[in-house]
């Protein structure tokens, strides 16, 4: 019984996964300042959370203090991370904010245990180091000559406050359920980003908004929803690796909306990718049967 079971959490990750990648061609069509999307897109999705859990009749606010103030930390470290990204990408290019970004794997394979006091597993370092050569691949002209050091420094600060904020909520998924903690991440984002519309103006929000609704919905209430759903299921690392099979459903959604078609060098990435997060999803199999 337990084969159908992970095929199913396995299945429900990689839609997460989906979802999430969304951000890629969404975030190319909305012409706004990154701090203003992204407080848009949490102040939406917040709405979201609270109509959905009113509707499920679920409470709205963590009654155990230490608990709330962690998630809420949680949230803290997305708005840090979602603004530190943009800013990588914006000092550099697609390809190097991607590749410093999707060290999160490597990242989350050492401060897993450290933090969490599990196993060490040295597989974990191999498969993260394959999903980081096949991000290589995809991202072209990729070029340190650029002196572009500064981006890099950026991505990798990104990607150690997303493994941070993933392997926080490691022991809160098991007491509260993915929406409720995303209500509350949302909120923290909201009102970390606040201060930032009287500096840079609301943007051009009644244009943008169909994308911004996207933004946080499909990608931010579902997508993120549910891959918090799987820290039930997979440990963080795990999780960590197959996702990084994102960069490959993002080029796939950029062909489809927006007719970027990519080059050779882009497919081989991606089918190194598919082959890390493969040997991940076959190998807890085994563990679970």
């Amino acid at each position: 019984m337990a084969a159908p079971s992970h095929a199913k959490n396995v299945f429900l990750l990689q839609l997460a996964i989906l979802f999430i990648a969304t951000s890629g061609p969404l975030g190319r069509v909305i012409a706004m300042p990154a701090t203003v999307v992204i407080f848009w897109r949490a102040a939406l999705a917040s709405v979201v959370f609270m109509v959905f859990l009113k509707l499920q009749r679920q409470q709205l606010w963590i009654e155990n203090k230490k608990d709330r103030y962690l998630i809420l930390g949680g949230g803290v470290l997305i708005a840090l991370h979602w603004v530190t990204y943009f800013i990588s990408l914006q000092l550099s290019s697609v390809a190097i904010g991607m590749l410093s970004l999707f060290t999160y794997p490597v990242i989350t394979a050492v401060l897993e245990p450290l933090l969490l006091k599990t196993r060490f597993q040295a597989t974990h370092l191999l498969l993260g180091g394959l999903t980081l050569l096949g991000i290589y691949f995809l991202v072209p002209e990729f070029d340190l000559a650029n002196g572009e050091v500064q981006a890099i420094a950026w991505g990798v600060f990104s990607a150690t406050l997303y493994a941070l904020r993933n392997i926080l909520m490691k022991r809160q998924v098991s007491r509260y359920s993915g929406t409720i903690i995303m209500y509350h991440h949302m909120l923290a984002v909201s009102v970390v980003l606040l201060p930032f519309l009287f500096w840079e103006g609301t943007g051009d929000i009644q244009t943008a908004w169909p994308y911004i609704a996207l933004l946080a919905v499909l990608t931010t209430a579902l997508g993120h929803t549910l891959l918090l759903r799987s820290f039930r299921h997979f440990s963080i690392t795990t999780a960590s690796i197959m996702s990084c099979v994102q960069p490959v459903y993002g080029i796939i959604l950029g062909i489809v909306f927006l007719k970027e078609y990519p080059g050779w060098s882009t497919y081989l990435g991606g089918a190194i990718i598919l082959l890390a997060v493969l040997i991940e999803s076959l190998r807890v199999r085994k563990q679970v049967d």
